[in-house]
Order: structure tokens, then C-alpha cells, then sequence
């Protein structure tokens, strides 16, 4: 599982295994299809463009806190034994008003320890930041869970993207009108992140801040809280309350590694 690449052009990973929620399945990254798109699959397109015979499965779904990640995602992942895996969540874990940080540690620490012996780069997260009434209730569990990664990363020779000590993914023109997923520009960046976390030639610099433009007026700031709060806030509170998710029966994007044609962002059929 040895990674040949290099910034001389010299091809990459040949095979990607990507674990998460709505994040990692590319929410809300719509394709003309409706279908999302997201980080994972413009990082596939690029490896697949340096590796003929690319293989890559994404088996994120949306809404799934860490303990079905690490039941339902982690084993599957670790068997296929791919070049690069990235796992991330969590996040939907801190954002909940009660949760056990030891239960988390312990998850990840298994999910980890598991993943790490078997590929050859394990690339973990810090989700990215914004401002907001959910996020930042929940930022010092967040925190907490990022400095956990930390060590555990330390410990199994991971890597760690810190999208969350990026100032430009705080910026709210990354963030869709639900202010929970990015943009279509937001996860080409994070798609670059990772792509310069594995020690391929930089295309642009990810991290460089937005030009200057003028804040909207107060009219237009609450108008747009309302409709948040209306189309996005109630339901997610509403499926919290009755422990609902927006991913259940939902099946992985791309539950199998499979040759990757970058020409349809698909696996053959």
C-alpha cells in the first residue's frame, strides 16, 4: 500500500476510502443532476486523473453520529485496504445538547486504531468553523474532540487536515443558505486541502481569503434568519427531538472500491 507521489508529477494513490456524514457525502455540492457532489469526489477525479485504474468507494451518509460510523463504515473500510482513507465525524456528536466525550474518545480512538494499520495514509479533520447559534454552542466539545484526533494522529502516524483553523471557511459566503455544509467552492477547497496533505503539487492556495465585499443590511441579514430558521433550523431540531436523521435508510453514496471514470464521477454499472 505504499503511496508513490511526489511533486514531480509522478502518479499518487491508487485507490480512496472515504468515511463520514453529510460532510464527506458532499452536502450541498449539487450536481445538474441533483445528486451532490462534495470534496471526496473532486479529490477521486484528481487522483483518478494521475492513476489509471483509480478505484474509489464513499461510504458517508448523512446525518450519522460517530457510533454508526464506526459500526456500519469503519470495518468495510478498513477490509478494502485502500492507499488513502479519510475519516471524519463527530461533529453531529458535539452539536447535540448531551453527549459523553469519554464514549466519543473512546470511538475514535477504536475507529483509529483500526483504520490506521490498514492503508497507507490515514487523513483525519478538523471540521471547518463558522459562527452561529449551533456551532458555537458547541465549539468547546469540538474543540475538545479535534485536540483528541490530534494525539491520536501523533500515535498512528496520521494526517490531520485543520480546515478549522482556516479563517476563509468561516467566511459565510462558503456556507449554504443552511449554514451546516458548504458550498460548491467551500469543498473544492477542502478537496485541495487534502489533495496538499498527501504531498501532491499544489494547485492554488486553499486557505487564501475571499475578496472584500459589502455586508448585506439588516433587512436582508433578518430575512435570511428567518427563512434559516424556518427551512433548515425546525426540521433539524424537530428530528433531534424524536431521534430521527436526515440518513436513515439512506445507503452509502459509493458502498464498493471500484474503477473511478472521472469522465461521470461514477463507478461501472
Amino acid at each position: 500500500m505504499e503511496i508513490n507521489a511526489d511533486a514531480s508529477g509522478h502518479r499518487g494513490p491508487t485507490s480512496l476510502v472515504a468515511l463520514g456524514d453529510s460532510f464527506t457525502e458532499g452536502m450541498s455540492d449539487l450536481r445538474p443532476d441533483g445528486s451532490y457532489r462534495g470534496w471526496a469526489d473532486l479529490l477521486a477525479a484528481r487522483l483518478a486523473a494521475r492513476s489509471p485504474g483509480f478505484r474509489y468507494a464513499n461510504l458517508a451518509v448523512r446525518g450519522k453520529l460517530l457510533g454508526q460510523i464506526v459500526e456500519a463504515q469503519v470495518p468495510p473500510a478498513a477490509a478494502m485496504r485502500p492507499d488513502v482513507i479519510t475519516f471524519v465525524g463527530g461533529l453531529n456528536d458535539v452539536l447535540r445538547p448531551r453527549i459523553d466525550m469519554d464514549r466519543v474518545r473512546d470511538l475514535l480512538e477504536r475507529a483509529v486504531g483500526t483504520l490506521a494499520p490498514n492503508c497507507g495514509r490515514l487523513v483525519l479533520m478538523h471540521s471547518p468553523g463558522r459562527h452561529g447559534p449551533l456551532l458555537d454552542a458547541g465549539r468547546p466539545r469540538m474543540e475538545e474532540l479535534y485536540a483528541h484526533l490530534d494525539l491520536l494522529a501523533a500515535r498512528h502516524g496520521a494526517v490531520v487536515v485543520d480546515l478549522y483553523g482556516a479563517p476563509v471557511l468561516g467566511d459565510s459566503r462558503l456556507w449554504d443558505a443552511d449554514r451546516l455544509h458548504l458550498t460548491a467552492e467551500g469543498h473544492r477547497r477542502v478537496a485541495e486541502a487534502v489533495w496538499q496533505a498527501l504531498g501532491l503539487p499544489a494547485e492554488d492556495d486553499w486557505r487564501a481569503l475571499l475578496p472584500p465585499g459589502a455586508p448585506p443590511g439588516w433587512g436582508t441579514r433578518r430575512a435570511a434568519d428567518l427563512r434559516f430558521a424556518r427551512r433548515h433550523l425546525a426540521p433539524w431540531i424537530g428530528r433531534r427531538l424524536t431521534g430521527r436523521s436526515s440518513g436513515d435508510g439512506r445507503p452509502a453514496k459509493r458502498p464498493d472500491l471500484l474503477p473511478y471514470d472521472s469522465g461521470t464521477g461514477s463507478a461501472p454499472r
